[in-house]
């Protein structure tokens, strides 16, 4: 097992935690990681690009001027696609992007980033951050104090007083564990895991 510091919000170490190699030591293969975030991607895609066709469009069916005689190219009715105000010929229709990954590669893929935040040194372990109100002035210290400015901050429950104090920081995110995902792990730079969160990411992989 890897054993890591557990650090307080002052960047001290306060005790030492052992993490299963089971979740912290996989090998890391790129190719899953690559086809679980691409899946994370396609499913958040609106898909609302829409147009009106010929048919959406109101307007009468009736020919604008007869077929042959005028000197002017044919015309059908006013909703065609070459005049001003007509359907869209080939524009796009609201579509859904989600697919599904097998749920034993995505919880692989899991394991792998937190891997990878592990091997490259960019995982920290806090014991507790506790705010007595919401100050995005304070996470900022805290921040600063243990050296990042880019992070992913796991928690174990609810803390809303970080949540709010941390959401109008850009480079920084808080995530609940069971909302912990591949692509915020490797989206920013450094990992921190509140204590109590490491026991539930643990629980995720028992179900």
């Amino acid at each position: 097992m890897a054993v890591l510091d557990v650090q307080n919000i002052n960047g001290k170490k306060v005790s030492e935690i052992d993490l299963a190699d089971s979740i912290f030591d996989v090998q890391v293969k790129k190719n899953v990681l690559h086809e679980v975030v691409a899946m994370q991607l396609a499913s958040r895609r609106s898909g609302t690009a829409s147009v009106k066709h010929r048919s959406d469009v109101k307007g009468s069916q009736r020919k604008l001027f007869r077929q042959k005689g005028t000197g002017r190219a044919r015309r059908g009715n006013i909703k065609a696609p070459l005049l001003r105000g007509g359907g869209v010929a080939f524009g796009p229709d609201p579509k859904n992007y989600a697919y599904k990954v097998p749920k034993k590669k995505r919880k692989l893929a899991l394991k792998m980033a937190l891997t990878s935040k592990l091997q490259s040194e960019e995982l920290t372990i806090i014991d507790q951050i506790d705010l007595e109100e919401a100050k995005t002035r304070r996470v900022v210290e805290i921040i600063e104090m243990l050296e990042t400015d880019n992070v992913l901050i796991v928690t174990e429950g609810r803390n809303e007083n970080l949540e709010l104090s941390a959401r109008n920081l850009p480079k920084v995110k808080v995530l609940r564990s069971e909302g912990l995902n591949v692509y915020d792990i490797l989206k920013h730079k450094d990992l921190i895991l509140l204590e109590p969160s490491i026991k539930a990411i643990e629980g995720r992989f028992e179900k």
